[in-house]
């Protein structure tokens, strides 16, 4: 049985001491096709690796010795609502692989050039389905729907399919196909935001139309690759520095949680651990989510439970103000867990899900 090595690498970042450390990666020297890399991280770590900044490919470059090494990027389709693709009704043969937009016809779905123009649908939250008899591209048809309506439909079941077959018949006589909100883009396996890319010259090419996995290169300095999942190769784990916890504490019951089972209720000194917050506050199953954030009355400030001052702020519209020191109730800080996620107050009393640091 081959022999599996660890090599911990700890990213140290260009930032405060209190945030240094904003993921723990572990290389595995071990060769799997990016599915088993993926199941093999998800129970020991956290997930496969996620690649947000430059400093995170120079750290990981210093520590791996193999010329491929698998990270969690990987093609796939997804819907213009942000649902994830659970169920699909491809044509025969279809997807073929070669293109990035999907259309319907016939009642069966095809993938298509998302340059092609064809009619559209969209949804709208108070009509429903809406036919649209202008011919647009993939990208105009989605950008047209959200500035009309909601998004470009999606289909989530085989009932759903069946009404928007319908719909169309209905609506379109001549029978032409029509874009729906179904795209394929490149996403982290953990969900984090896909901003940062780091591809080599003329990647991802996706050859043959199966490359859908990528992997960092050695001999063009961590450069991505796409490549086809099945590959066999080493790859990288981490581990997040945040949890969300999805008890509904008090924020003083939340705080001890935290400080016994973790290290601290998160501080959040930069936009870089903002978005990291963001990436993992979308977990949680409360509007609001605690932060180490609490008002002193005494002082007439907030502070951060590390013992630093609050420098970056992300306050929603009049949170975070002098008006604190009126409240007659203790006050601590919390993210909303949809819409801007920013900061708002509320009573320390109130029952919220929870992020701790992991890791100091």
């Amino acid at each position: 049985m081959a022999q599996t090595l660890y090599f911990p690498l700890l990213l140290i970042a260009l930032c405060s001491i209190s945030e240094c450390v904003q993921r723990q990666y572990h290389f595995i020297h071990e060769k799997k096709t990016w599915t088993e890399a993926q199941r093999y991280c998800r129970e020991k770590y956290t997930d496969l690796a996620t690649v947000d900044n430059m400093n995170d490919t120079i750290q990981l470059m210093k520590s791996v010795n193999d010329e491929r090494i698998w990270i969690g990027l990987q093609r796939k389709w997804q819907w213009s609502s942000g649902d994830p693709a659970l169920f699909l009704n491809w044509a025969y043969r279809q997807p073929d692989g070669k293109d990035e937009c999907a259309f319907m016809i016939n009642g069966e779905w095809h993938d298509g050039a998302c340059s092609n123009t064809l009619f559209f649908i969209c949804y709208n939250m108070s009509r429903g389905l809406v036919f649209v008899d202008q011919m647009m591209n993939w990208r105009d048809a989605q950008s047209y729907c959200r500035q009309n309506h909601t998004d470009l439909v999606t289909v989530r079941n085989q009932n759903e399919s069946q009404q928007l077959e319908k719909f169309i018949n209905d609506s379109n006589s001549s029978g032409s196909a029509v874009w729906i909100g179904l795209f394929r883009d490149w996403q982290w396996s953990d969900q984090s935001n896909y901003s940062f890319r780091y591809w080599d010259t003329n990647q991802p090419d996706n050859q043959g139309g199966t490359e859908n996995c990528a992997v960092i290169t050695q001999n063009v300095q961590g450069r991505w690759n796409d490549i086809s999942c099945d590959h066999q190769f080493p790859f990288v784990c981490h581990e997040d520095k945040l949890i969300v916890i999805q008890q509904n504490l008090s924020w003083s019951e939340a705080l001890r949680y935290c400080r016994q089972n973790h290290v601290d209720l998160v501080s959040v000194q930069s936009v870089e651990m903002q978005r990291r917050v963001m990436n993992v506050v979308k977990l949680a199953s409360t509007e609001a989510v605690w932060l180490g954030l609490r008002f002193s009355h005494i002082l007439g400030i907030w502070y951060w439970v590390s013992g630093e001052t609050v420098f970056y702020q992300n306050w929603a519209p009049g949170n975070g103000t002098s008006e604190e020191d009126c409240e007659p109730t203790v006050r601590s800080g919390a993210v909303q867990s949809g819409g801007s996620q920013t900061w708002i107050s509320r009573p320390e009393t109130d029952r919220l899900n929870f992020i701790c640091s992991r890791y100091g």
